[in-house]
């Protein structure tokens, strides 16, 4: 049976045969005004998978002691599990458990509910904040590539609470699902956590620019570059080094998304 993400994205996306990515809004079939993202390497889509596969198992082999050894640190230090999961939206819109090493108390959203991490978070441990600015937390999602739910690079999975309203407010914002999510990415290794609608658009304008320009070159140049970055390298220097597109050159190709209207404030995260 679809999910409730999958029905609500039912008519948000539409990909003709000859195109694995071309997506038309439920709003508005044939928009002049919203650009339809597709590959300029649309061949390498299909092999991308066999690719991450291979890649996540020599990865994960290389990453298990690290995991556990987090993992172990995570338990003695605080109450709850080591492993966090979570249900994100998928490509075409399909759920999927994510899999993280607990950063955050446990039970953190018991009182809160959903809601979106923010600067100086008071619900992020002591050893979180490393997990967090290392990216060893995010290791546990090579399962999630071996499994088929991720890729090693592309857009980040969303919660499926939040995704309805960003789809709302970002026009084009369903164009991110057309691909797996991936564990890093564009946006990921250069912009921070979301904390409002201008944030998610710049990220927006990042992943679809990655959508448009997914190559095996790009891919290797991004997951070279995140394990640079979570050494501490800044990424200034890795883009020089790396030829990874910055900020503003992304920014000045998508400046139609960055234009689109919002019809209200978005209010989720709050």
């Amino acid at each position: 049976m679809p999910s409730p993400i999958q029905l609500h994205l039912a008519d948000a996306v539409a990909a003709p045969a000859d195109t694995p990515i071309a997506v038309r809004s439920r709003r508005e079939r044939t928009p002049a005004s919203r650009p339809v993202v597709r590959p300029i390497h649309g061949w390498y889509l299909p092999c991308k998978q066999a690719v991450d596969f291979v890649a996540a198992l020599v990865l994960g082999t290389v990453a298990l002691p690290l995991i556990a050894a987090s993992a172990l640190i995570v338990k003695l230090t605080s109450r709850g599990p080591a492993f966090y999961t979570q249900v994100r939206v998928g490509r075409a819109g399909r759920p999927f458990t994510i899999y993280k090493i607990r950063s955050m108390i446990h039970n953190c959203e018991s009182l809160t509910g959903p809601r979106w991490s923010m600067p100086g978070d008071p619900r992020v441990t002591w050893i979180g904040w490393f997990l967090r600015a290392t990216h060893l937390d995010e290791l546990p999602q090579l399962l999630n590539v071996l499994r088929g739910d991720m890729s090693l690079i592309g857009p980040r999975p969303e919660r499926p609470e939040f995704f309805p309203e960003l789809e709302r407010e970002l026009p084009s914002y369903a164009q991110r699902v057309t691909v797996r999510p991936g564990v890093t990415g564009l946006a990921q290794v250069q912009l921070p956590p979301d904390t409002d609608l201008g944030s998610v658009r710049r990220k927006l304008a990042h992943d679809l620019y990655y959508v448009q320009h997914v190559s095996p070159l790009l891919d290797l140049r991004l997951l070279i570059c995140t394990a640079c970055y979570a050494a501490g390298v800044p990424f200034s220097l890795l883009s020089r080094l790396l030829g990874v597109p910055r900020s503003g050159v992304v920014e000045r190709a998508m400046q139609n998304v960055l234009t689109e209207p919002a019809p209200a404030r978005l209010r989720i995260g709050a």
